[in-house]
């Protein structure tokens, strides 16, 4: 199921197209050279002072450290999320050589938006999810004090909403895609003054 997003102005296919489904496809398997795609995409994104603070974890399903992971998503996300093929947790590595890392968790967001788009590229889907106990997460894979679990995204294949069971989930997955106009997301010059 496809939901390009309708703009006002062109953008890429890749954002375009992109969006965070809940139905996943049980049926779609990930490879190793996939994985390291998605995983390369986000490690080339900007960070700053090109402190790269960005780590993930994953595990490819049915491996136990996809089971691990889900094992740390809330319940309501455990619930479809368990369709996907892959399940990655980003991590902000908030230290390096030089000391504290600034923006750490923006250089996190970054580096997930670039594995997103190039799961879309692979004719994926993903769904980033705040909904997970990162502190489950730090103990399940021996976190160092530094580094913070930031996001959890799941990867596969796209279904049809009716795999979420669910006549609720279904109509929302349904629904089509909104975003706050241009006018109210942008100002020119200052507060209150949209530039479109």
């Amino acid at each position: 199921m496809e939901k390009p997003a309708d703009t006002s102005a062109p953008v890429h296919d890749l954002i375009a197209r992109r969006w965070s489904p809940r139905a996943f496809d049980v049926d779609t398997k990930l490879d190793q050279g996939t994985v390291r795609s998605l995983l390369e995409a986000a490690r080339w994104a900007p960070s700053y002072g090109n402190t790269q603070p960005a780590r993930f974890l994953f595990g490819i399903r049915p491996d136990a450290a996809f089971d691990r992971i889900l094992g740390t998503l809330t319940e309501s996300n455990q619930g479809w999320a368990r369709r996907s093929s892959a399940l990655f947790v980003g991590l902000a590595a908030a230290r390096n050589d030089k000391g504290e890392v600034p923006y750490a968790e923006f250089g996190v967001g970054l580096a997930s938006a670039n594995l997103v788009l190039q799961a879309v590229a692979e004719g994926l889907v993903a769904h980033q999810m705040a909904g997970f106990d990162a502190e489950a997460v730090r103990r399940e894979f021996g976190l160092p004090d530094d580094v913070r679990p930031v996001i959890a995204i799941a990867v596969g294949g796209a279904a049809e909403p009716e795999v979420l069971g669910e006549e609720r989930r279904v109509e929302r997955e349904r629904a089509p895609r909104d975003r706050i106009a241009l006018s109210e997301f942008a100002h020119e010059g200052d507060w209150g003054n949209p530039a479109f």
